[in-house]
């Protein structure tokens, strides 16, 4: 019998797994950009623990293995900003990745009272876009951030009905 992937709060010593996973992950982004300074490629792990304090973070379990995470905080007008949605290349069209997303919005949703859902993606990734938009988010903005890149914001409300069975809650 194979193993299910859990999705749980992440802790102190996922920190490196994570930042070991994010540097993988962002290897593709990087090499779509033609930038490998981005953020997530020289984020320190003091950094990455720092967020683990601050905000939201979650990973994605493969038996011990952190195979995906991603990272929330809201701000004081309640708009949740998701950051890092990160999924191992092998576990990648799975589903993962939106059961992630799904996961952190209901969390920041519930126990930090966001009231909208804002995150940001390069406008080459398409698989991200295509994702976030199927997960019904929409193009609020783009900003030029060089010649090579532009950001794509995409906002959503949180949702009024009752969420489907938790993702989250099942195997926290």
């Amino acid at each position: 019998m194979g193993m299910s992937v859990t999705i749980s709060t992440a802790v102190e010593d996922d920190a490196e797994k994570i930042l070991k996973l994010q540097y993988l992950c962002y290897q593709r982004e990087a090499e779509l950009y033609g930038d490998y300074g981005i953020e997530p490629l020289t984020q320190t792990l003091d950094a990455l623990r720092a967020e683990l304090g601050e905000g939201c973070v979650l990973v994605a379990r493969l038996g011990e293995e952190v195979v995906g995470s991603v990272r929330g905080t809201v701000d004081a007008d309640g708009t949740a900003r998701i950051a890092k949605l990160i999924v191992h290349p092998r576990m990648q069209r799975h589903g993962l990745g939106g059961r992630l997303l799904r996961a952190i919005e209901e969390r920041l949703a519930a126990e930090r009272e966001a009231k909208r859902f804002q995150l940001f993606t390069g406008h080459r990734s398409e698989g991200n876009l295509r994702l976030y938009r199927r997960l019904g988010y929409a193009q609020t903005g783009t900003e030029q951030i060089n010649r090579r890149l532009s950001l794509v914001t995409m906002e959503k409300p949180v949702s009024s009905a009752p969420a489907a069975a938790s993702s989250f809650a099942a195997s926290a």
